[in-house]
Order: structure tokens, then C-alpha cells, then sequence
């Protein structure tokens, strides 16, 4: 069997959530029976600087623990997207929040902007599970693990009483990738709502 290793950056800024994210879909992949490595960073004002946390997922050994060519990116905001998009791989798979983002910078990857900040706040209520939105749409998206072992993840690692919440805002992430994958095919997708 091929030895496959997916790296995943998920970047925005402190109180957005991502640390939280990139533990979750590490564990995902953990109950999907695949090796993983999370690391995160953040700047020193935790809320409000930058932040980012990274997963490497495979199938095989993992030799280095640091995310150096990420084959998919996540950004939040407009300053961690132009921060860190020079080193996406040129054949990955930017997914920007388009709530925070307008300004797509040059890249050879695939770009899906979705509005997932305001997609939590319309149908789920909550800004606080934007971050929970994101890693359904990213799921979704590229099936980098299953959805049954991300649901399961999420729901270990959220607040007790806060499950059918956090359930819903996955089920809207998916439902956002499942619109941005109908799209005709491009360069970019924009996903309205």
C-alpha cells in the first residue's frame, strides 16, 4: 500500500477556535486508524493575533512533525490567509472564511470561499462554532477523514450540553462543501450561502 500523507493548516487568529479544530480532525483521523501529528502556534495577544494549528494525517509513518507544503489551508481571516498561503502547494486546496477574507492572493491552488463565519451565525446561531462549521465544509471538501470520525471527535471534545449545537454547525459545514463541489469547475469557487 502507497504510503499517503496529507498536511493541513488551519490559520486564522487567537479565539477563533483553530487550536481546538486542529486537535479535533487529528483525532478524527485517530478513530479513522491513521497516524497523525497536530502542532499550534499563536501570537502572544492569544485573542486577537495570529493563530494557527497544523495536522499532518497518513497512512504510513510520519518522519517529520512539522507542516512545511500544506496540501490544504484553512483561513479565517485576511491576515493569516496572506501570511501563509505562499507555501500551500501549488496543487492544494485553499479554503478561505469569506466573511473576513475579500482579497484572494495569487495562488496556483484550488480556492473555495465560503462564508462560514456568517453561515454560523445565520443557522446555527452562534459565532463561538464557526470554527466547528469550518471543519465540516474542510471534511467535506477534501474526505481527508470520514465524517463519522470527525462527528465523533467533535462531539468528545465539545462542552457537555453543547452537542446538538455543535452537530448542527457540522451538518451546515457539509452542506456548504456539498453546494461549493456542485459549482462548475475552476480555479475559484465562491459559495454565496
Amino acid at each position: 500500500m502507497r504510503n499517503i500523507t496529507k498536511e493541513i493548516r488551519l490559520s486564522g487568529s487567537g479565539g477563533q477556535g483553530l487550536i481546538l479544530a486542529g486537535i479535533i480532525l487529528a483525532e478524527a483521523a485517530i478513530h479513522d486508524g491513521l497516524n497523525t501529528v497536530q502542532t499550534q502556534s499563536y501570537g502572544p495577544e492569544a485573542r486577537g493575533g495570529a493563530s494557527k494549528a497544523e495536522v499532518i494525517i497518513s497512512n504510513g509513518d510520519i518522519d517529520y512533525p512539522k507542516v512545511t507544503r500544506p496540501q490544504v489551508m484553512l483561513a479565517m481571516t485576511q491576515e493569516a490567509c496572506d501570511k501563509y498561503v505562499g507555501s500551500l502547494s501549488d496543487d492544494g486546496i485553499l479554503i478561505v472564511d469569506s466573511t473576513y477574507v475579500t482579497e484572494i492572493p495569487s495562488t496556483r491552488a484550488k480556492v473555495y470561499a465560503l462564508p462560514i463565519t456568517r453561515l454560523a451565525i445565520e443557522k446555527v446561531g452562534k459565532t463561538l462554532v464557526a470554527n466547528i462549521v469550518a471543519l465540516g465544509a474542510v471534511v467535506g471538501l477534501t474526505n481527508i477523514v470520514s465524517r463519522e470520525a470527525l462527528t465523533d471527535a467533535v462531539l468528545a471534545r465539545v462542552p457537555k450540553g453543547t452537542e446538538e449545537l455543535n452537530k448542527k454547525a457540522l451538518a451546515v459545514g457539509f452542506e456548504c462543501a456539498a453546494k461549493a463541489a456542485k459549482q462548475p469547475a475552476g480555479k475559484q469557487v465562491v459559495v454565496a450561502g
